[in-house]
């Protein structure tokens, strides 16, 4: 099971993915009437400048926490290929959903905020989707390479 490169890239991908849940993935700058200093955007809250959390961006959260265990399941299903080439894809489309929710949320707050500063920890996501591709590129050779030792039987 581990011995295979695209169980590798998924548990890179669940790894990357953890951490962006961990850590800050944008800011404000406070600037337009919202109050001094800056408020900090995680993927389940925004950390005020007056120390309160502002849960409005809890979707973001909610999005990568799901591609987590689905990630996990992909990993341990190596027997049924197509339905870890179907687990990768959907990961695939969670992440491009993750960059919907983060762009909507990063305009529709930039005017109470002030101007929002994207931070390195929102490309984790992009990598991990890279690493999903590459996982189901892998599963997908593995599948052809079956059916075709299956032929010659």
């Amino acid at each position: 099971m581990i011995q295979r490169k695209q169980t590798v890239f998924l548990l890179v991908a669940v790894i990357l993915t953890v951490v962006c849940l961990c850590l800050p993935i944008g800011g404000f700058n406070g600037m337009g009437g919202a109050p001094a200093g800056g408020a900090d955007m995680y993927n389940l809250w925004i950390n005020m400048p007056d120390g309160s959390h502002d849960f409005s961006v809890w979707a973001l959260f909610a999005i990568l926490l799901v591609t987590c265990p689905i990630a996990l399941i992909a990993v341990f299903s190596y027997h049924n290929r197509i339905t870890q080439s179907r687990y990768c894809m959907f990961n695939m489309l969670l992440v491009v959903g993750w960059y919907v929710v983060y762009a909507m949320s990063a305009a529709s707050l930039s005017g109470d905020l002030g101007d929002f500063s994207f931070s390195f920890t929102a490309i984790l996501p992009a990598i991990a989707f890279i690493l999903y591709f590459m996982a189901r590129k892998a599963i997908l050779a593995d599948e052809a390479l079956v059916r075709a030792a299956d032929r010659i039987r």
